[in-house]
């Protein structure tokens, strides 16, 4: 089996290792940081740092950014949602629940970055994202309405009332390479009071596939995980709607089914 691209032995392999999962429980702990950050907080020299860090990244579980000279490191935790969906919740699942948190109940969330490779288009995953209906099969049974052009406004509702869950603005639309979005949350009183975060959907071709990355940001300190907790469910069952034309239906995956 290939997980997005990139052999799924790669994931069991980086998680093998007792110092690469210290790496990702610091990038856990705190998102986002640099190598000498990550150096200090582990008894093994600056190589063996970056080292570990290669394998993590060819194995999907850690993206990096640049800002201005700083390289920062992320972990993505979308692989690790892949194992579950495929594995771990056949025969573990209160496992499979902790590691599906894996994420959700971070300190100091300020930009959340997830990337995943699917077996499609750039126009058929774009059409995925933006066509209503085919939105609901993968994020929460939520629907998506708009016309889709820069300044417009869309809508996001889900349920048998079709209760509004969430709204915003499309900042940028540029079919079928990248879509930015402010998205207010609705389904609650506590995910509203967070206001406005931004959304970034960048899709680049890659062989017979597709390379996703999604960014959320704008996100204040200490942000309900509710905001930015479920994306790694939702990509997986994007992937799995695109590649299989099934739905994915692990627990709460279709909540306002």
């Amino acid at each position: 089996m290939v997980t997005y691209g990139r052999s799924v032995d790669l994931v069991f392999k980086a998680l093998a290792d007792p110092t690469r999962r210290s790496l990702l429980d610091e990038l856990f702990r705190e998102d986002g940081q640099t190598l000498t950050a990550l150096e200090a907080r582990l008894p093994i020299s600056r190589f063996g740092v970056m080292k570990h860090l290669k394998l993590l990244e060819e194995a999907g579980l850690v993206l990096t950014r640049k800002r201005g000279r700083e390289k920062l490191h992320f972990l993505n935790p979308v692989p690790i949602r892949e194992v579950h969906d495929r594995w771990v919740s056949k025969y573990a699942e209160p496992w499979a629940a902790t590691l599906s948190e894996l994420k959700t109940r971070l300190e100091r969330p300020m930009e959340k970055i997830f990337e995943i490779y699917i077996r499609t288009t750039p126009e058929a995953l774009w059409a995925a994202i933006t066509d209503g209906p085919t939105r609901a099969k993968f994020q929460f049974g939520m629907s998506v309405s708009s016309d889709w052009s820069e300044g417009s406004t869309f809508e996001m509702r889900g349920g048998s009332d079709a209760q509004l869950l969430g709204e915003g603005v499309n900042v940028e639309v540029d079919p079928p390479r990248r879509l930015v979005q402010r998205m207010t949350a609705l389904w609650g009183e506590d995910v509203k009071a967070e206001g406005s975060t931004r959304i970034t959907w960048e899709i680049e071709p890659v062989a017979d596939s597709c390379r996703l990355i999604l960014t959320h940001d704008e996100l204040r300190d200490g942000a309900n995980d509710q905001l930015f907790g479920g994306w790694p469910m939702i990509l997986s069952g994007l992937k799995t709607w695109l590649e299989t034309g099934q739905l994915l239906t692990t627990p709460g995956s279709l909540l306002y089914t």
